[in-house]
């Protein structure tokens, strides 16, 4: 039996740019739209009709921006991925995005290939921000001399849950990190159990968030 497409609802007030996304994802076969909406309230209303695995959300929209409409659609459907789709490369944008709950992010001058694979890491539960994202989330975290501190914001965390805390802020699955740190999928899967509870979060994004609102990007992963 075949696998059935990722039914994606796109999002975008640009009528051109819109159908132009939607015939790219309709030509791939792992990806289906299923929904088009031109502002956040149309999207709100949409992501009820057709309940897609995944939104590609335009930021700015002349009713209601994109982070609002995500954090809307989020709080009744939170199974839903969302990626925000933009122009803008400012960091502002990039964590008010994150802290909405999306789970990728990706410039509107992005190629066939690396838009096909945010959507499936999304669909499959993931975060994925794009390399260009990634890379500034990974500087953003880091300090710029390149030397590690001692300074603990989270003391509740263990090391290793610090050191899983660094790697999730790179953007790396359970698998990723698994492989990374020599351990098993289930211990990783407990250690960023316990990550969230100790943060009082419930998604990946929210953790890097709450790290970045403390500044404890600046440990670096080792092995």
């Amino acid at each position: 039996m075949s696998k059935q497409p990722i039914r994606i609802l796109v999002v975008d007030d640009h009528k051109l740019f819109r159908e132009g996304l939607a015939a790219l994802l309709n030509a791939a076969a792992e990806t289906a739209v299923v929904g088009e909406a031109a502002t956040g309230q149309e999207a709100i209303a949409q992501a009820a009709a057709v309940t897609p695995d995944v939104v590609l959300m335009d930021i700015q929209m002349p009713d209601m921006n994109g982070i609002e409409a995500t954090r809307r659609i989020l709080a009744d459907y939170p199974q839903t991925g969302v990626i925000m789709l933009t122009m803008l490369e400012d960091d502002d944008s990039l964590f008010a995005a994150m802290s909405a709950g999306a789970r990728g992010y990706i410039l509107k001058g992005a190629d066939k290939a690396e838009v096909l694979r945010t959507v499936t890491a999304v669909a499959e539960g993931q975060a994925l921000f794009g390399p260009a994202i990634a890379s500034r989330l990974t500087h953003f975290f880091q300090r710029g001399d390149g030397q590690e501190t001692a300074v603990t914001p989270f003391p509740d965390l263990t090391d290793r849950e610090r050191e899983v805390l660094g790697l999730i802020t790179q953007g790396m699955s359970n698998n990723d990190i698994a492989v990374r740190l020599h351990i098993s999928g289930k211990t990783v899967s407990n250690h960023i159990s316990s990550i969230f509870n100790k943060l009082h979060v419930a998604s990946r994004a929210e953790a890097i968030v709450k790290a970045q609102e403390a500044n404890t990007g600046r440990f670096r992963a080792t092995g």
